[in-house]
């Protein structure tokens, strides 16, 4: 999908991450510029220190996906009383045209009609980055728990 000039003189640039990886999956370490992140890798069920992209993944996405809730529920004028919760699940899979991923949220928003959490939930995943990035390249499923 290609931007027009417009599209383009309208962005505003909030924030850029800088994380510099050595090593890989397997036995690497990422490190962020500015200190705040520093994390080893390893393989899925290897039992050595470490975590996996996968992980990082569905902890990134579901943070940023609590984000868009808040973010729905102040501009519907909705008091969330409990802070939601999220399980977020990403599968790395091989098949036929080799590795990919599928990932999935499920959501629970304590205190709120069950119909009016779907709604929050359904549009918070429109607005969320990580819920646009990922669904345009990835199944994705978000649901309500």
């Amino acid at each position: 999908m290609s931007q027009t000039a417009k599209d383009l003189q309208s962005e505003k640039l909030l924030y850029t991450s800088h994380v510099h990886t050595q090593g890989g999956r397997d036995h690497g370490i990422a490190r962020s510029n500015d200190g705040q992140l520093e994390v080893k890798f390893s393989p899925p069920g290897s039992g050595r220190p470490g975590t996996n992209p996968e992980q990082m993944l569905a902890a990134g996405w579901s943070a940023c996906f609590e984000g868009a809730l808040d973010i729905v529920a102040r501009k519907r004028r909705i008091t969330v009383a409990e802070d939601p919760t999220i399980d977020a699940e990403v599968d790395l899979n091989y098949g036929a045209d080799g590795f990919f991923l599928r990932a999935r949220l499920n959501v629970s928003l304590p205190g709120i009609e069950r119909h009016t959490a779907q709604t929050i939930i359904d549009e918070a995943h429109k607005i969320c980055p990580y819920s646009k990035a990922l669904s345009r390249s990835i199944d994705v499923t978000v649901s309500l728990i």
